[in-house]
């Protein structure tokens, strides 16, 4: 946010008490562009360059492919979505999946049992 003044910069959690840190960080660090919120607060045609996430994987594998597919469809033409997920919590199966729905998805790097998975695009069919 401080290397990108010009930028919106939206925080999504669904814990009230990282919201509140988040937003006390910002406004004492004298970041304005920051807007940290539940996935509720942000308007719904609202469009994203990029995506940072280590998805919440645990929530199943069902839910889980519902939240990606509300996040990642709002990724402008020329967005990416960055996603660290652990290797033991199905990463592999993340990427097949993102591949099958024609996102462009690439296995970018692997340390210490975690993947770091970079989400472009999306062709229409």
């Amino acid at each position: 946010a401080t290397h990108s003044p010009e930028a919106t910069v939206w925080a999504v959690d669904i814990n009230e008490r990282a919201i509140s840190l988040t937003t006390r960080n910002a406004e004492s660090n004298h970041v304005p562009n920051v807007h940290a919120v539940g996935p509720e607060g942000i308007p719904p045609d609202t469009t994203f360059d990029l995506i940072w996430s280590n998805p919440p994987i645990r929530i199943g594998k069902k839910e889980l492919h519902n939240l990606l597919s509300l996040w990642l469809a709002r990724l402008t033409e020329h967005g990416e979505a960055w996603l660290v997920v652990n290797r033991n919590l199905g990463s592999d199966s993340l990427v097949k999946w993102l591949k099958e729905l024609g996102y462009d998805v690439e296995r970018f790097t692997s340390k210490r049992g975690y993947r770091v998975i970079r989400v472009a695009g999306r062709s229409e069919s």
